[in-house]
């Protein structure tokens, strides 16, 4: 049934945008000029791509980049995708490099809503249309937003934990937070959610609050010696609320050391390989697939239509109250994945099971019934 709710999600994204690009793809060249076109004819108009880094998560190059080339291809636009690799002044850079170069459009994941402004109000004044991809930037100037409901995110993360502690019959578990990057929007708004679920349980003293901290930048390595620092001065947390599965997997590499995986139900978010693998083993408690094929398309759909000149669709909003402005936006739903349901991911084809199911993990794969 989800596999089918998320086909049929994206095929609403497809109908809703109007993008050909749904479902297309394309031969990537090498570089920015489209080595096919579905459609014979080429779009004037050229996008301009930057993504945020590689080491936060795998996404960025592993789907998204590829994504968004094959729907630009099929379109027979010409662009150009950049990875700043975490480092603010190279995103600037890159972004005077694209406006230079004659970008028509130009859609950023921003590393901190600072950089990311004066990005989008650059490339205004330059006559230059903006798109913020996954990340709004507060007091920015983007025409449209895409990304997922990260509210909606946080909600799962937090019923999620509740879930796995709930069956494991945990009584009274402290729970630490993992949180992600303080200059990131979407953290907050995933602790929005994720507190939602768990404030009322803190309040009726079925969990204790346990160390609560912000991981810079989404670092892994700072979140495994942070998560260290938690648990030396609480070892008894029976529970940790990370924000993705790079945080997780940073703590659970930290509960190994101690003996603890297994034993401490850890959330995440991304559905990324290792973390689907840590489901099935038991080490992971639960983590969201985000469907990066819907939001690239979706993201895409709106570019290509900004560079042929037409108004794009945006059938949502999103407040931005530094800016203090509502952004058209396109909000998409995340499902939550436990051990029952990792299958699903595979059958959208985020995930082969030629990755999954390596090694001491094809055991595993067919007790869960992936076949």
């Amino acid at each position: 049934m989800r596999t089918k709710l998320l086909r049929v999600a994206t095929a609403g994204a497809c109908l809703v945008l109007g993008i050909a690009a749904c479902g297309g793809g394309g031969d990537d060249n090498g570089g920015g000029t489209p080595a096919s076109a579905s459609s014979g004819a080429k779009v004037k108009g050229k996008i301009g791509v930057i993504l945020p880094d590689t080491k936060s998560s795998d996404r960025w190059a592993t789907a998204d980049e590829p994504l968004l080339k094959a729907a630009f291809q099929a379109a027979g636009i010409d662009y150009d995708i950049q990875n700043a690799q975490g480092d603010a002044t190279q995103m600037q850079t890159i972004a005077d490099q694209m406006i230079t170069n004659g970008v028509t459009v130009l859609m950023i994941t921003n590393l901190d809503s600072g950089s990311g402004k004066a990005i989008e109000d650059k490339a205004k004044g330059q006559g230059v249309a903006t798109i913020d991809y996954d990340r709004l930037t507060l007091g920015g100037s983007a025409q449209y937003y895409v990304s997922f409901d990260n509210v909606a995110v946080g909600k799962l993360q937090g019923e999620g934990l509740v879930k796995c502690l709930t069956d494991a019959k945990a009584q009274k578990p402290i729970i630490a937070e993992l949180n992600g990057s303080p200059t990131d929007n979407n953290a907050t708004l995933f602790k929005q959610g994720y507190d939602s679920v768990l404030k009322p349980k803190y309040d009726d003293g079925s969990f204790v609050k346990g160390p609560d901290q912000s991981v810079p930048k989404w670092d892994n390595q700072q979140a495994g010696t942070i998560f260290e620092q938690m648990l030396t001065q609480q070892p008894n947390i029976g529970g940790v609320l990370a924000a993705n599965d790079g945080l997780g997997q940073a703590a659970l590499a930290i509960l190994a050391k101690n003996g603890l995986n297994g034993k401490v139900p850890v959330t995440g978010q991304d559905a990324t390989t290792p973390a689907l693998q840590n489901i099935l083993a038991g080490d992971q408690c639960m983590s969201v697939y985000k469907a990066v094929k819907k939001e690239a398309d979706a993201a895409a759909a709106l570019a290509i239509s900004l560079a042929k000149g037409d108004k794009g669709d945006a059938p949502q909003t999103i407040h931005d109250p530094e800016g203090n402005r509502d952004v058209p936006s396109v909000l998409l739903q995340p499902v939550a994945i436990y051990k029952d349901n990792v299958k699903d991911v595979l059958a959208d084809g985020y995930v082969t099971k030629a990755q999954l199911c390596t090694g001491k993990f094809a055991a595993l794969c067919t007790t869960a019934g992936i076949s």
